[in-house]
C-alpha cells in the first residue's frame, strides 16, 4: 500500500513537472512577441530589449547608458506600450524637488484641509530621464520607491502600484549640470546596460525604414506577467550553477582566494549579496525565456556582467590604468570553474 502511494505521488511529481515545462514553453513565446513588437520601431538592440524582458520578470530596476540619440527613450516607450502598463516619463534637472516626483500636499480653502496630489511615480513604470542630473533630495526621495515600493508624502505612506519598475537613462559623456548617483542607489538598480552605436547596417535600416511607433499592438498584459513571474520562480536550478554564482560574487571581494591576485589592488570593493540575488533571478528568467525550465552556467554567464559592472567599486589605481569594470568582470569569469 505505502510502495502505490509512493508510485502515484512520483507519477504525480512527473506529472506536474511536464505540465509545468509545456507553461513554460508556451508563455516564454509570448514574451518573444515583445521583441517582435519592440523592432517596429527600434532597429538592432535585441540584447538590450531582452534584458528589459528579464528586468521586468524580476521586478527590476534598470539604468541605461549612453550617448544621446541612441533611442534610449523610445526603446523605453516602447517596451511599455507594448506591455500595456501604465507610464510616466520624467526629466530630471538641477532645480527638481522631491515633491515633483512623489506629489505633495496642499491645501483646499474649501475644506480647510490639506488634499495630497499625487506626482508621476504613481505608475507602473517610471522613465527617468537623465537621473544623475536631479540632486541628492530627489534622488532619495526616488530611492524609497524603488526599494520599498512605497513613497511618503507629508505623515502618510503610499503604496505603488504592481508591477512598478523604474528605467532610468544617463548621458556618460556630459558632466555639467549633473550629480553622481548615491552607491545605494547605483546598487538598487539590477541591470546596467550600456547602450552603444547600431552597426552600420542597422544605422542603414534606420534610414531607409518608416519607424513608427503607432503601429505597436498591445502583446502582453499584468496578468500575463504575473503568470509569467510565477513560472520564473518554478525554474530548475542546480545546486552547481548555485555554488558558480556564490563563487564569481565571492571572486569580486577575496580575488587572491580565486587566484586573481593580478586584478585584487583594482578592486576597492566588491559587490553585496544583492548582486548574488539578482544574478540568481537573473539567470532564471534568462532560462525562462530561452524555452527552458532549468537554468545553465551560460545563463550566469549572459547576466553577470549588467548585474556587476555598476557594484564593482575600482580603486584609483584602476582608474589612472584604465581598467574598466567589464575587464575586471571578464577575468573573473575567466578565472572561476565552470560546472
Amino acid at each position: 500500500m505505502q510502495n502505490e502511494k509512493i508510485v502515484q505521488s512520483s507519477q504525480s511529481t512527473a506529472s506536474l513537472s511536464q505540465s509545468i515545462v509545456e507553461q513554460i514553453k508556451q508563455e516564454s513565446l509570448r514574451f518573444q512577441g515583445l521583441n517582435v513588437e519592440v523592432a517596429k520601431v527600434i532597429v538592432g538592440q535585441q540584447d538590450i530589449v531582452s534584458f528589459i524582458a528579464i528586468a521586468i520578470l524580476c521586478d527590476g530596476h534598470i539604468l541605461l547608458e549612453g550617448v544621446p540619440g541612441v533611442a534610449k527613450t523610445t526603446m523605453i516607450k516602447s517596451v511599455t506600450k507594448a506591455l500595456g502598463l501604465d507610464f510616466n516619463r520624467i526629466q530630471f534637472t538641477p532645480d527638481m524637488l522631491p515633491s515633483d516626483v512623489i506629489g505633495t500636499l496642499i491645501y483646499n480653502p474649501k475644506t480647510q484641509d490639506f488634499e495630497t496630489k499625487r506626482g508621476p511615480v504613481f505608475s507602473n513604470l517610471i522613465l527617468a530621464d537623465e537621473i544623475n542630473r536631479a540632486p541628492a533630495k530627489v534622488q532619495a526621495a526616488l530611492l524609497e520607491a524603488m526599494q520599498e515600493h512605497q513613497v511618503t508624502i507629508g505623515s502618510n505612506s503610499f503604496a505603488l502600484d504592481e508591477p512598478f519598475l523604474v528605467f532610468a537613462t544617463q548621458n556618460p559623456i556630459e558632466q555639467e549640470g549633473t550629480y553622481r548617483l548615491p552607491e545605494a542607489q547605483v546598487d538598487r538598480f539590477m541591470f546596467k546596460l550600456n547602450v552603444d552605436y547600431p552597426s552600420i547596417e542597422d544605422e542603414r535600416e534606420i534610414i531607409t525604414r518608416c519607424l513608427d511607433s503607432s503601429a505597436i499592438n498591445i502583446v502582453l498584459g499584468k496578468e500575463d506577467i504575473v503568470k509569467a513571474k510565477s513560472l520564473v520562480d518554478k525554474v530548475y536550478i542546480d545546486e552547481k550553477v548555485i555554488d558558480y554564482i556564490l563563487n564569481i560574487v565571492f571572486a569580486t571581494r577575496q580575488p587572491k582566494k580565486y587566484n586573481a591576485e593580478k586584478i585584487e589592488h583594482f578592486i576597492q570593493y566588491g559587490v553585496s549579496p544583492r548582486a548574488t540575488l539578482a544574478i540568481f533571478n537573473a539567470c532564471k528568467a534568462r532560462a525562462f525565456l530561452q524555452k527552458r525550465h532549468f537554468v545553465t552556467p551560460d545563463d550566469v554567464k549572459d547576466v553577470c556582467p549588467s548585474i556587476l559592472r555598476h557594484r564593482i567599486l575600482l580603486t584609483y589605481e584602476a582608474e589612472a590604468e584604465n581598467i574598466t569594470t567589464d575587464e575586471i568582470i571578464k577575468e573573473i569569469l575567466q578565472l572561476v570553474p565552470s560546472p
